[in-house]
């Protein structure tokens, strides 16, 4: 299963890293969630930096044929939540993801692919 998601999240790392995400960490769901494959968190310097890599991640998302993924958070942009299927990914503003801290809760360091 997590096989099928190895291209997605590839596309997704891929266009965080073009659109200059900072601290990208990947988390192995196997095991822990039915949800998804892999999570994916990573921060934004300002919510219009946000916004922008979700909708850019969505629009490559779709062009590489998988599908049209759900976005949450948008025009706030404080914390935004693309569902591309076998792959979620969070996308906070700084001051948010430490808040939320949502590597701790899914615990990351056992089990997490690492940080990118």
């Amino acid at each position: 299963m997590a096989d099928e998601a190895e291209p997605r999240l590839s596309l997704v790392l891929e266009s965080l890293d073009d659109d200059q995400a900072q601290e990208v960490v990947t988390i192995a769901l196997e095991g822990k969630s039915s949800i998804a494959d892999y999570m994916v968190v990573a921060s934004g310097r300002s919510t219009r930096q946000v916004a922008a890599m979700a909708q850019k991640l969505a629009e490559r998302l779709k062009n590489a044929g998988f599908g049209n993924p759900r976005i949450e958070g948008l025009p706030a942009a404080d914390w935004v939540l693309v569902d591309a299927g076998e792959v979620i990914v969070h996308l906070f503003r700084p001051e948010v993801r430490s808040f939320y801290n949502l590597e701790r809760m899914w615990g990351f360091g056992e089990g997490a692919a690492g940080v990118a």
